[in-house]
């Protein structure tokens, strides 16, 4: 045997048949350590004496899974918590999570969105309005990110039809006006006419394709600022916008949307060709009053002309003509213009008049005289210096504004949830078309106009001498526009011209498509 002995160095060694150890001839001493044997193989080789592979620190410190599931329930309840659940709806969300990820959850950045992504889509099971925005805010991240996550979800979970509803645009309007904070110092009566007012207006925008294909949060914001205004409740729109999560130049833009809506019903009413935008707000009482009872007289199955919608006219049209206007002279007394109004007999103040169909005995043509008779005797009044700033009695409101409690019924079927079918089905005056719809005519005809212009240049360039005259369009109303009155889209539609590209494909506006086909890969 090779080596020597650790005590008396003697060379005599030997190795004992029984116990296998090294022991010294000589001193007869056992050698230590010469019988190790390396255990190699990695993880899944042989396991060693005294470590064993997973099971480090047992006993004091949890090993990597429970870990991870225990980190992962922490920001579960953490997000959760923002977002105000109960325990059981966080329970909810914590099976979710786990049906998705087989138990396994995860610590990476992925898994916040993917709770997020499971609260979104338990609160849609319920038909529980929860805005994607305010669960991106709660979450802390990007909206676009947490809306892949949320499709994600569905398509793993398999959701369809009753299983997932469609977004609830009315709760998160009530929801929005129960929690803002904008609203917290309103009183309840007044609240809760805002939150029906809100609710008609809002299914009204449902019906004009005003929400189609956009994000519902904008046209919420909207109308709860716009109903505020009409019951003289101050609040910013720049507010209301940060308190239901969305952005305020488009809740400004679905504001004036709502505004040119409205103004297009009001047109039917006898003074609306002077309703415009700037003061359809002073005039947004008389053109509810009549959605209102134009939808009520539709669904009572009644005749669908404005003599027989049964409006009231003396609130309506009289409103501006009676004692309530208080001039510092009196000069024309406007009680006597009433007069106009008061039909032959009772049949004006008897209700069953309407309900019986009869039809009102007073025209368009002649509600227009009145209404053009009080113009000029108010322009009159007011060049001669015969009125003042006209107010209303008692409550300091300006006249033409008149009190929400005077114009509003709540009658209505549109002041409550109505299905999507239902709405469609109810007559407010007016038939909206989706602007998305405009705006992609217009643009399809803004483009063919192009492409004929680009096709004449072409021509006068190639062919001057066939060319006529004032051939080409220098289009010097353009505000991006180079030397000679021709932008970038003008360039592409000519290369897409020359290149044999079809007017057809040009017109709907797919240049980058077209130009990858057709032009660099020619």
């Amino acid at each position: 045997m090779s080596g020597s002995c650790k005590n008396c160095n003697s060379r005599s060694l030997f190795r004992d048949d029984v116990s296998g150890n090294l022991i010294c001839s000589s001193c007869g001493i056992v050698q230590e350590f010469d019988n190790y044997e390396a255990q190699l193989g990695g993880i899944n080789g042989p396991q060693g004496t005294f470590v064993r592979v997973g099971t480090s620190g047992l006993g004091s410190v949890l090993n990597y899974k429970d870990k991870k599931i225990f980190e992962a329930q922490k920001i579960i309840e953490d997000i959760t918590f923002r977002l105000g659940f109960s325990a059981s709806k966080s329970n909810d969300v914590r099976i979710l999570v786990s049906t998705i990820t087989e138990g396994e959850y995860g610590l990476g950045d992925w898994f916040p969105i993917l709770v997020g992504a499971c609260a979104y889509v338990s609160m849609r099971k319920d038909n529980r309005p929860l805005p994607m925005s305010e669960i991106a805010s709660a979450v802390e991240c990007d909206l676009h990110e947490l809306g892949r996550m949320v499709i994600r979800v569905v398509d793993f979970l398999d959701l369809k039809g009753p299983e997932f509803p469609v977004f609830d645009i009315v709760g998160s309007l009530e929801r929005a006006a129960r929690n803002s904070p904008s609203f917290s110092r309103v009183d309840a009566d007044t609240l809760e006419r805002i939150v029906k007012q809100g609710i008609f207006l809002l299914q009204c925008a449902v019906k004009w394709f005003l929400t189609t294909g956009r994000q519902p949060l904008p046209m919420v914001a909207a109308v709860l600022v716009l109903v505020s205004e009409l019951n003289e409740v101050n609040v910013s729109i720049d507010n209301v916008a940060m308190e239901v999560h969305a952005k305020v130049s488009t809740c400004k833009k679905r504001y004036r949307e709502l505004l040119e809506a409205l103004v297009e019903v009001g047109k039917k009413l006898p003074w609306g060709k002077d309703i415009t935008t700037k003061n359809i707000v002073k005039n947004a009482p008389f053109v509810i009053q009549y959605m209102e009872l134009k939808s009520m007289s539709n669904a009572s199955g009644k005749v669908k002309d404005l003599e027989n919608v049964g409006i009231d006219l003396q609130s309506a049209v009289s409103e501006c003509l009676r004692k309530e206007l208080e001039y510092e002279s009196e000069v024309n007394n406007l009680e006597d213009d009433s007069q106009y109004f008061e039909l032959q007999g009772s049949s004006w103040r008897d209700e069953s008049s309407c309900d019986n169909g009869i039809k009102l005995n007073i025209s368009h043509e002649c509600l227009s005289l009145i209404y053009h008779k009080f113009l000029d005797e108010m322009a009159h009044l007011k060049s001669s210096g015969g009125i003042n700033e006209i107010y209303g009695r008692k409550q300091g409101r300006k006249a033409g504004f008149c009190s929400s409690a005077e114009w509003w019924e709540g009658k209505s079927e549109l002041s409550k949830k109505l299905l999507l079918q239902q709405l469609l089905e109810t007559d407010v005056g007016s038939q909206g078309i989706p602007p998305s719809f405009v705006s992609s005519c217009n643009a399809y005809k803004r483009r063919k106009e192009k492409v004929n212009a680009a096709k004449k240049r072409i021509q006068r360039i190639m062919h001057p001498s066939s060319a006529p005259t004032g051939d080409v369009n220098t289009e010097k109303k353009r505000k991006r526009k180079g030397a000679n009155g021709i932008e970038w889209e003008d360039i592409i539609i000519e290369t897409l011209l020359l290149h044999g590209v079809k007017e057809e494909e040009i017109e709907k506006g797919h240049y980058n498509v077209l130009l990858d086909l057709h032009v660099f890969n020619s």
